[in-house]
């Protein structure tokens, strides 16, 4: 029992629908508007970046310690040098082979300036090449990123070397 009360004369009748098709035309150009103008918009420097190549070192056969005690002195291999003639006893003892590379190590209590100040009689003696010693804590976990190598061998190792 259904009824029918128009007429079913839809001429007259207004169309209450919105045609959606210049809409999603409209969109679809400021879609490839944005996704070409987005790229541009980044800015790049030209910039030549170095390549990391973070392999352990590999370790001479006679190495050169350089070491700072906790009470600033110094010492080359296991002999004591006073600061000033630091220069001559590395020449002497690498026969002023300046390539040659200086295994730098220091007492943790070593202040970073007086490291520093070392390093500043290194390169004025022309010895540019200098690798830092330390090592590795047994109970503390290593922090390496992918494809480098650890900071240092194991207390039980010689101590490692980085360049």
């Amino acid at each position: 029992m259904a009824a029918r009360l128009d007429s079913g004369d839809d001429e007259g009748a207004e169309l209450h629908e919105i045609n959606v098709t210049p809409f999603i035309d409209v969109m679809l150009v400021l879609l490839i508007i944005f996704m070409v103008a987005a790229p541009l918009s980044t800015v790049d420097v030209a910039v030549d970046l170095p390549v990391s190549n973070a392999r352990p070192q590999p370790r001479p056969d006679k190495p050169l310690f350089l070491t700072i005690k906790a009470d600033l002195s110094l010492a080359l291999g296991n002999d004591p040098i006073p600061a000033g003639q630091l220069g001559g006893a590395i020449d002497a003892a690498t026969e002023r082979d300046r390539q040659k590379r200086i295994f730098l190590r220091a007492d943790k209590t070593v202040p970073y300036s007086e490291l520093m100040r070392v390093m500043n009689l290194l390169r004025q003696a022309g010895y540019l090449k200098i690798a830092l010693v330390g090592l590795e804590d047994a109970n503390a976990q290593p922090v390496t990123t992918p494809g480098d190598a650890p900071a240092a061998l194991p207390s039980s190792s010689p101590p490692a070397t980085q360049p």
